[in-house]
């Protein structure tokens, strides 16, 4: 029997799709998901102060193929630990959100503001870029101890923390349960596949995705209850995934050696790749 395909789901509906309407199955993908984010707490996505999405492939991911923001995956994919799949990138709607009685009303209120991100993970860069036009560097305070996606997720909701960034079913959580969004900070992802993967094996994935895509943008209602899939326990019962959108979108299109060197440009002003960006060129780091 050929090995399984790992996939690393990435609290977003194309797997789930994929799975339902038998797509992997069509195009004959023996598979597996699993998390890849796992935390040696209760609390989904805990991994601890400035540990975030590049920690995770520094250390190294089991799977075949995950998803990072494209800031974290190409300077991973450089730095030698994985491919970044350039055959396309997809657009994650992402937002800072405070509590309803707030007295941050517009971004510029954020001064100084400890804003909860995931440390070198999408929310971390995607902030600093959204807020540029309205603070100085200095004036923007990120903290990284408040855990990824979910575990950020929680501190908001239970009144530990006085902004964060979310993405994916948590962005719409936010606005379902009387969050205010500041300011949107929408953001690029990119696909990790690990340096061993079947080259088959992912254009399969891949197809397989693209079918589901575009059942997510024909009828993007009937798929929303798979948010549910990744969150936390103790929100399931109050979720209401039929207020919520689609999220993030494949985008079909190659993430260039523009992209790829504008992106690493960026990263190295705002030096937050203390150790270097890695050495491996974009031809070596990217499929095409």
């Amino acid at each position: 029997m050929a090995d399984e395909f790992v996939i690393a789901p990435h609290m977003r509906l194309h797997e789930w799709v994929a799975v339902e309407k038998g797509y992997f199955d069509d195009v004959g993908l023996i598979y597996t998901l699993e998390d890849q984010l796992k935390s040696a707490t209760n609390h989904v996505h805990d991994l601890g102060n400035k540990v975030g999405a590049y920690q995770t492939f520094e250390k190294g991911r089991t799977c075949d193929v995950s998803c990072a923001c494209h800031w974290t995956v190409n300077v991973a994919a450089s730095s030698g630990h994985g491919k970044l799949y350039g055959k396309l990138y997809s657009m994650s709607p992402c937002g800072i959100f405070v509590p309803e009685n707030s007295d941050i009303k517009k971004p510029e209120d954020l001064a100084n503001v400890p804003i909860s991100v995931g440390y070198q993970s999408g929310s971390h860069y995607s902030t600093i870029q959204a807020l540029e036009p309205f603070l100085s560097d200095d004036e923007i305070n990120l903290s990284f101890s408040d855990g990824l996606l979910f575990r950020r997720m929680e501190h908001m909701i239970d009144g530990n923390i006085p902004a964060v960034s979310l993405f994916s079913g948590p962005y719409y959580f936010m606005y379902q349960l009387g969050f205010r969004k500041v300011l949107d900070t929408t953001f690029m992802m990119s696909a990790m596949v690990a340096e061993d993967a079947s080259a088959d094996d992912i254009e399969k994935y891949f197809t397989a995705l693209k079918r589901a895509q575009a059942d997510i943008d024909l009828r993007p209602e009937k798929y929303t209850h798979y948010f549910k899939q990744e969150f936390p326990e103790r929100f399931k019962d109050q979720i209401d995934t039929r207020l919520f959108g689609p999220g993030e979108r494949l985008v079909f299109e190659e993430y260039s050696k523009d992209f790829f060197d504008k992106s690493r440009q960026w990263i190295d002003e705002k030096g937050i790749f203390k150790e270097g960006l890695g050495d491996r060129s974009f031809e070596e780091s990217v499929i095409i």
